[in-house]
């Protein structure tokens, strides 16, 4: 049997007036999800953590039947681990984006979606400047980097308190620094990295092509690293995971799964998307399970962008999901779960800790009597599971 998990982030939402009391699930021509409905089965699933809440990382162990909420501590553990990084008993992984300040305001998350050649150049030039045998940059790309930091007191820079900057865009940066134990080591970093990278010379070319610099860092997300049961031992299959985001090639090294490259930088969305299912087919060569986990209506969703939302759900429709389902019909051993793992509103630009649909098609299961992949259809389902349930149903390893 060969598994197909396809991780549709923040798909998910509520109805809204400007689609008729439709949610964007409802409106969108998507005829192959729907196929994959009428065909399987639909439910509802709690993904969120009560801890955590609505993280995608934290949803993903979920997802995976990992416990979140005893296993999760931080997004920068993930990453860390993605990087193959090799910690010291008392070494902390921080995430560290570059920032945009403004104003004393965080304009911009991503500084302007600052290239990985940039981004690197810049790391490495702090690290010329602020490493020392307590601190450590190490770059992952974008905007996205883990800083390491080496705490001779005991994990105290584990408790200060930080924030994800994507919560704060737009809001006094005073306001949010790093609080409690630690905080003033982060702060200080924070400082001298700002009065280092203003007058970058990458930062300079930026302004003057009327980019958003990156002249600041943000730390936030730190944590221990997490222990996870190996995946194949747990459901005794092979595993794989393809996706773009450091976190969750971090749990697939952790899981000891096999970390999938997509290589679509700068392709459009229907080439990249079809570019990642032949990956995905060709990987169940020689592996058990897939997953494949796409970001595109969760980041629609939190930029307020309806119409993209919408654009997103047709595309994996049109471009993956139909050559799924012609895979499924060649090759009948192959299950497919799809799950948005939470819902996400777009016009509250957040995700939301509820739970999410999904739907099951494949060999052995039966069909129900659900003619749609919906909100409505899901909720109106007697299928109700949580956490490694779902992992456990769709893999035939039921408690």
């Amino acid at each position: 049997m060969k598994y197909i998990l396809v991780a549709l982030q923040g798909a998910a939402d509520h109805p809204s007036d400007e689609l008729g009391g439709k949610t964007p699930l409802e409106a969108a021509k998507i005829p192959y999800l729907h196929a994959f409905a009428k065909a399987g089965k639909v439910g509802m699933v709690r993904l969120f953590s009560d801890r955590w809440g609505a993280l995608p990382d934290a949803a993903l162990l979920q997802l995976l039947g990992y416990e979140a909420d005893k296993l999760y501590t931080g997004r920068a553990p993930l990453e860390a681990a993605n990087l193959e990084l090799k910690l010291e008993a008392n070494e902390v992984p921080f995430r560290i984006n570059l920032i945009t300040e403004s104003g004393g305001l965080l304009a911009d998350h991503t500084a302007g979606g600052i290239t990985n050649r940039e981004s690197r150049a810049l790391l490495n030039f702090l690290n010329k400047k602020l490493a020392s045998d307590f601190v450590r940059f190490f770059a992952g790309t974008g905007h996205r980097h883990v800083a390491v930091i080496k705490d001779a007191h005991g994990f105290e820079a584990l408790s200060a308190r930080t924030i994800p900057p994507q919560d704060i865009v737009g809001e006094p940066i005073d306001a949010h620094l790093p609080k409690g134990p630690g905080c003033e080591l982060l702060k200080k970093l924070m400082s001298d990295a700002r009065l280092l990278l203003q007058d970058h010379e990458i930062n300079q070319v930026r302004l003057d092509l009327g980019e958003n610099p990156a002249n600041m860092i943000w730390f936030w997300g730190q944590g221990r690293m997490p222990q996870l049961e190996k995946f194949s031992k747990e459901y005794n299959l092979s595993g794989a995971i393809l996706s773009e985001h450091e976190y969750a090639r971090g749990i697939a090294r952790l899981a000891g799964m096999t970390v999938l490259e997509s290589g679509d930088a700068g392709e459009d969305a229907g080439a990249a998307l079809e570019k990642k299912c032949r990956k995905t087919l060709d990987a169940l060569e020689d592996k058990d399970f897939v997953l494949l986990h796409l970001t595109e209506c969760d980041i629609a969703s939190r930029e307020g962008s309806l119409r993209e939302k919408i654009s997103a759900l047709e595309a994996a429709d049109y471009f993956l999901f139909s050559k799924l389902k012609a895979a499924m019909d060649k090759h009948k051993d192959m299950r497919i779960l799809v799950t948005p793992l939470y819902p996400a509103s777009w016009q509250q630009r957040k995700r939301l800790k509820e739970p999410a649909p999904f739907l099951i098609t494949g060999k052995n299961i039966m069909p129900g009597d659900t003619e749609k992949f919906s909100e409505t259809a899901a909720k109106v389902s007697e299928l109700k599971l949580k956490g490694g349930e779902l992992m456990a149903q769709f893999t035939h390893h039921a408690s």
